[in-house]
């Protein structure tokens, strides 16, 4: 299929429209067969109940073409798994068993001409959603839901590829007041967005959330987990009820032990022990590694030793390791990789 004229190298992280969305309704308690649909508008009540109670859970994969030519997503069984999590955690229904990886792979493969090529570092990003659309007035949840697919093609999530980030330790909460930082929902996201600005606007590309019961422990920033190497090699990650649970992540601690040999665990990381870390990132989807060069604690400057100019040597094992398996230059572990 030949790919759309579009400049792929060029790409920020920003919406294009493409031609087909995926739209599934639930009504009268069970959810419709679902079907793709060219409209990109939704028209909904005024009252509906994920304007006024932010009813809405959502996720985040993506599409790529390989080294031989075939489109491929990466763990999206994961993805399923968290997206019906998070539902039920905001009293949503879940969808039917196989209903959202049938419904990636028909939006996916209706705009594979959207789909970047391979070696262009642009990617086609997935965004799988639900909410609530009846009209709700009191505080309850809907009746009524739309669960929708729509598709982008996307090139690097922060600015400057993998140069190391300037971020800062926050004095603002990530998690919603409700505690359910660990799912996706609407609310979440929304409740970071004055933290992120006001960190853009002072120079810096993130946030280092604490915990909020104590403000001595790193949890994540407003859109990914982080990940650490100490000293003596070993890979850590910040282990909390409170964060959101990366598919990025775990692929990376499975990645660190089985295909790199090194040591790696998810535990309590403290504040105070960070400026001791050889390396650090921030892992998602969106971004898979993005390089921590800095990070400025009220003033107070931690610097890691891989420097400001290139990601350190563990982070780049783990980061050509992971995207050589989603790129199909590395053979994945067995279900990683679902063709479409």
């Amino acid at each position: 299929m030949a790919k759309k004229d579009i400049d792929w190298g060029s790409l920020g992280f920003g919406y294009i429209e493409t031609d087909y969305r995926y739209l599934s309704s639930f009504k009268d308690g069970k959810w419709d067969e679902g079907a793709l649909i060219t409209d990109p508008n939704v028209t909904l009540n005024e009252c509906a109940c994920v304007f006024q109670y932010a009813q809405t859970v959502f996720e985040g994969l993506k599409a790529y073409t390989t080294e031989d030519g075939r489109t491929v997503t990466f763990r999206p069984d994961l993805n399923a798994e968290r997206i019906n999590q998070s539902a039920a955690r905001l009293k949503m229904p879940v969808l039917p068993e196989g209903r959202f990886i049938e419904a990636v792979k028909m939006v996916v493969k209706a705009n594979e001409d959207f789909v970047p090529p391979f070696g262009s570092g642009a990617s086609l990003y997935v965004r799988p959603y639900i909410m609530g659309t009846n009209a709700v007035i009191g505080v309850k949840p809907a009746d009524e839901y739309q669960f929708r697919i729509l598709v982008t093609p996307v090139g690097p999530y922060f600015k400057g590829g993998a140069k190391p980030l300037t971020i800062r330790v926050s004095d603002y909460d990530r998690a919603a007041p409700n505690g359910t930082g660990h799912i996706k929902a609407g609310l979440n996201y929304a409740m970071s967005l004055y933290a992120i600005v006001d960190a853009h606007e002072q120079g810096f590309a993130e946030n280092m959330y604490l915990d909020s019961a104590t403000r001595t422990k790193v949890e994540e920033t407003g859109g990914a987990n982080f990940i650490f190497v100490t000293r003596d090699g070993k890979v850590v990650t910040p282990k909390s009820n409170t964060i959101l649970p990366s598919i990025t992540r775990r692929s990376l601690i499975h990645v660190a032990k089985e295909y790199l040999g090194l040591e790696a665990e998810e535990r309590e990381i403290t504040l105070e022990e960070v400026k001791d870390m050889a390396e650090c990132g921030l892992c998602g989807t969106a971004a898979v590694i993005s390089p921590v060069g800095k990070i400025n604690d009220h003033g107070k400057e931690i610097c890691f030793p891989s420097g400001m100019d290139e990601m350190g040597p563990i982070t780049k094992k783990l980061y050509d390791t992971l995207t050589g398996i989603q790129m199909g230059k590395i053979k994945a572990p067995e279900g990683w990789i679902v063709e479409i």
